[in-house]
């Protein structure tokens, strides 16, 4: 896997602020990367970082941590849906344009 993708995807999502979450495309289209690339990287790497803050666009983390990502959840104030598969995006979603500036002023310059 491309260290270089592995490496902005982590800086992303380490940025993304407590009690907030990130769609997969959202922290991809900051990366550079597309969603399942995301995916992928999280899965294989992202134990370091909040993981939990990251979900599809639904809001909704994968089916195998829902209970972990849940509990942290609950310590950061992120309010479950009814059906009881994720948070709403619409509520708890980041605000992707600061994001993307928070990621510019935390990254260093590209090599070249």
């Amino acid at each position: 896997m491309d260290e270089a993708a592995v490496e902005r995807v982590l800086r992303v999502v380490e940025l993304i602020p407590r009690g907030e979450i990130a769609a997969y495309g959202e922290v991809g289209q900051i990366a550079g990367v597309g969603p399942r690339q995301v995916g992928a990287i999280m899965s294989r790497y992202g134990g370091g970082v909040a993981w939990w803050r990251v979900t599809n666009a639904y809001g909704d983390p994968p089916t195998h941590l829902r209970d972990e990502a849940f509990a942290h959840w609950r310590e950061e104030g992120i309010a479950i849906k009814p059906n009881g598969l994720g948070c709403r995006i619409a509520e708890f979603g980041t605000d992707q344009r600061v994001l993307e500036q928070r990621y510019a002023v935390h990254s260093p310059p590209p090599a070249g």
